[in-house]
């Protein structure tokens, strides 16, 4: 997918999920583990390190070269990225404690993932 294309996506999910309430932590963390990976891809694909054949779905699913090649340039945004992915099972499979403060905190992640995002100009530039 083309960087403009995860850009636009990933602004659309934040809008919505903007319009969520405490109770829906489960969806906060659905919302900031989509968008956040549209988020990364953008900034991948922005500073010519992944192609745009070549998206991440989860971190956890990378081959480990991939994902240590990606960490070269966006390490902090991909840590952030992968807290989002932890906290996901076990408060939206799971039925773990503090499910309202985990969606906050994803969204909280999905910001500063959004912000380092937007900052990064393109490798061509």
């Amino acid at each position: 997918m083309k960087a403009e294309d995860h850009r636009l996506k990933a602004e659309r999910i934040e809008r919505s999920a903007a319009l969520l309430t405490d109770d829906d932590w489960e969806m906060k963390l659905e919302a900031a583990m989509l968008a956040g990976t549209h988020w990364a891809n953008y900034a991948l694909h922005r500073q010519g390190v992944s192609r745009e054949n070549e998206d991440i779905v989860h971190t956890s699913m990378c081959v480990v070269n991939t994902l240590r090649k990606y960490a070269l340039v966006e390490k902090e945004l991909l840590a952030q990225l992968d807290d989002i992915e932890e906290l996901r099972p076990i408060h939206v499979r799971g039925d773990a404690e503090g499910g309202r403060e985990a969606g906050a905190r994803a969204l909280v992640l999905l910001a500063a993932i959004g912000d380092r995002a937007r900052s990064i100009l393109p490798h061509n530039a």
